[in-house]
């Protein structure tokens, strides 16, 4: 946790950017796995964490903007509690160490939000992502199912994205470290790779990195020698020579700042000439981008940068051919890279996402491109001191999506798709990093992580 100025601080500016009414925060509760007792890992809401910073089940809070008051609402532990999970602080205590003076009940919430709505005052809550907080709201306020994502507000919506945003340097501290664990189960699952191995094998290194890290995964673990599957989750290959594995895992630090790192490696000890061209392409995509950032870039312009770099490697390749420019601006990169370059980052990998990707990345005037690769742009605004994102180009040969493509006679002027089948089976190569924009350019959360050929190389060895 922070201290205890630090949440009341960010609930001070919080009240000053939503005019009235009553803001309701609601925390996670557990949720079965096979059946009630037996839970998945249980993960507290970030912007509940973000401006209450309780790590406990089953919490709600209210700030009224009109009279400045707050509330923690829960119901006090039971004797059974202390039985199944040891001694625990009251309520009361939990409340007073986050600055919070009140608490109220559970049983009292509902009476206390159909009392405000009908006094006509307005009670604003956040996009609902978890079904039972759909059904809380649904039960509280009377408003059907399928009205509540549609009364989810947008002034309070706008205002937290305004402070989350922005990155103080308590805050980078957390992200260094948790990207620090993040390098380090790179590193670890690097030099556990061995051909006749299983994937599974080097995710549970990966894992228990993360694991005795202090806190666990920011999101499931990505490794697979298909790194062409963009988000590849099943780990039952065996690991054969010849083949890359991409690895994208991050972790979670005790305090829930994420990390999220992409490296691509061989099985085997060193790169094939083949592997080497591509992987080249892709890290200097990356580096150009870097390069790029500074305050008031869009990170759409860093998409196309890295669009761009991988068009002129492929086609310096012989797979491409054609005016560059012009195959960037009618989206001919997509068949490769058919995924964003970066998003946002913080205690969420993709930060706020579940406040919705078009408010977090996009601005008025800003629209979401219809290309593939670019529509899944999630951050293309312009870039802000204190703003943390990612970067990670990469350059993936989909079979499925290639053998389509030329089966539509799709860009047959630029792609030299009778080239492209020797790729087939290649896989894919990412590359990511994390950076913090800073009032001149940019600075890398925690410290480096090898990412140059001679670099992987040498941890193969």
């Amino acid at each position: 946790m922070f201290s205890t100025n630090t949440y009341a601080s960010r609930r001070a500016k919080l009240k000053n950017q939503v005019s009235n009414g009553l803001l309701l925060f609601l925390g996670n509760e557990e949720s079965g796995m096979n059946y009630t007792d037996n839970t998945y890992h249980f993960r507290q809401d970030s912007t509940f964490l973000y401006y209450f910073g309780l790590d406990k089940v089953g919490l709600a809070a209210i700030i009224d903007v009109e009279s400045g008051e707050e509330w923690i609402v829960g119901d006090e532990i039971t004797m059974d509690d202390v039985i199944w999970a040891g001694p625990q602080p009251t309520l009361q205590e939990q409340a007073g160490r986050v600055g919070v003076a009140k608490t109220l009940p559970k049983s009292a919430l509902e009476a206390t939000l159909k009392g405000a709505l009908g006094a006509g005052r307005a009670v604003h809550f956040l996009p609902p992502y978890r079904p039972e907080h759909t059904l809380k709201l649904h039960h509280w306020t009377g408003w059907s199912l399928a009205e509540i994502p549609q009364k989810a507000s947008l002034p309070f919506i706008m205002a937290v994205i305004n402070q989350r945003s922005y990155k103080t340097d308590h805050e980078i501290v957390e992200m260094d470290k948790a990207v620090n664990i993040s390098g380090q189960m790179h590193l670890n699952a690097i030099r556990a790779t061995r051909m006749g191995k299983y994937e599974y094998e080097v995710v549970g290194t990966v894992h228990g990195t993360a694991r005795s890290g202090g806190g666990d995964l920011a999101y499931p673990i990505i490794l697979s020698v298909d790194g062409q599957t963009l988000h590849n989750h099943y780990h039952g290959n065996r690991l054969e020579s010849g083949r890359l594995v991409l690895g994208d895992f991050g972790a979670e630090t005790a305090t829930y700042y994420a990390g999220d790192i992409t490296r691509t490696w061989p099985v085997d000890k060193t790169f094939t000439e083949k592997q080497k061209e591509i992987y080249q392409i892709v890290l200097d995509a990356n580096l150009n981008v870097i390069n790029a950032l500074r305050p008031g870039v869009k990170y759409l312009d860093c998409h196309l940068i890295s669009w761009r770099t991988v068009t002129e490697g492929l086609k310096n390749l012989g797979l491409l051919e054609g005016d560059v420019d012009e195959m960037v601006a009618l989206g001919v990169p997509g068949l490769f890279m058919p995924h964003g370059v970066g998003h946002m980052i913080g205690m969420d990998v993709h930060d706020m996402e579940n406040l919705g990707e078009n408010y977090i990345g996009y601005r008025e005037g800003l629209e979401r491109s219809n290309l593939l690769g670019l529509k899944s742009l999630r951050l293309a605004k312009e870039l802000e001191e204190g703003f943390a994102l990612t970067i990670e180009p990469g350059t993936y040969f989909i079979p499925e999506l290639i053998q389509l493509w030329e089966s539509q006679g799709k860009f047959k002027d630029f792609i030299k798709y009778d080239k492209l089948k020797a790729y087939f089976g290649f896989g894919g190569v990412r590359i990511e990093d994390n950076y913090v924009i800073t009032a001149d350019g940019a600075k890398l959360i925690g410290e480096p992580i090898p990412k140059t050929i001679a670099e992987i190389e040498g941890l193969r060895c």
